[in-house]
């Protein structure tokens, strides 16, 4: 192992007082969600929030000519369509499952009657915002100025942050998509990281080897991003 195993649990349902998460906790149902699964659609309704407890949930920006990339990620620090909580909201990206997911889903409605009543709820959304525009803009900037090296240590670490294995089953296809690059550009990236003794990459499946050399080949946004979530929301 390369670090400790972390707590996977969510850490907003977590920083929510007995009081205050009584009123959702009802309402809340345990999902399993494998890896792909469509969540929304630029344009959906969101009826559902989700709180991932380990796993990934990857924002992705489409074109009109067909193409995409990723934007953020969100894990156990956040959740997915909380915005909803405050008023009805469509959704502004593709929202899809990028490693298998344990999470727990609340429909918008529930989840709005909860913020009319919680003080400590309408924080946690309002500071979660925040963090996820933080983390969106960071990546605009990452994605245009940084190397494909470094972006991809920068997607694997915040991945490996977020799960509580040290492999990581992916699709070449996907990667890219994560990316906004050709499928033998991330196969040549990920050879170079193997042959540094990083990772190990198989069809599939890239298994993380030295974590502390990955943080040393990403790209400042890693770090950037991770202050910025500890800063606004409780760990």
């Amino acid at each position: 192992m390369q670090r400790p195993v972390p707590a996977l649990q969510n850490s907003l349902l977590e920083a929510l007082p007995v009081s205050d998460y009584a009123l959702i906790a009802p309402h809340l149902a345990q999902v399993e969600l494998e890896r792909g699964r469509l969540l929304y659609d630029p344009g959906d309704l969101i009826d559902a929030v989700y709180f991932p407890h380990d796993g990934v949930i990857s924002l992705m920006t489409l074109m009109e000519n067909g193409t995409a990339i990723e934007s953020a990620t969100i894990g156990p620090e956040g959740a997915l369509g909380l915005m909803a909580a405050v008023a009805p909201r469509q959704s502004l990206s593709r929202a899809i499952v990028q490693t298998p997911l344990k999470a727990a889903r609340i429909s918008a409605e529930r989840l709005h009657e909860a913020w009319e009543k919680s003080a400590k709820l309408r924080d946690l959304v309002d500071r979660h915002t925040e963090a996820l525009f933080g983390h969106a803009i960071q990546s605009v900037a990452c994605n245009a100025l940084h190397s494909v090296e470094a972006r991809f240590c920068r997607w694997l670490l915040t991945c490996h942050d977020r799960i509580s294995a040290d492999t990581v089953a992916l699709t070449q296809e996907f990667l890219a998509d994560m990316l906004g690059v050709q499928r033998t550009t991330v196969t040549a990236v990920a050879r170079q990281l193997q042959e540094k003794g990083l990772i190990r990459y198989r069809r599939g499946v890239v298994d993380i080897i030295d974590r502390a050399g990955l943080e040393g080949q990403a790209c400042e946004c890693y770090g950037v991003i991770r202050r910025t979530y500890r800063r606004l929301l409780p760990r």
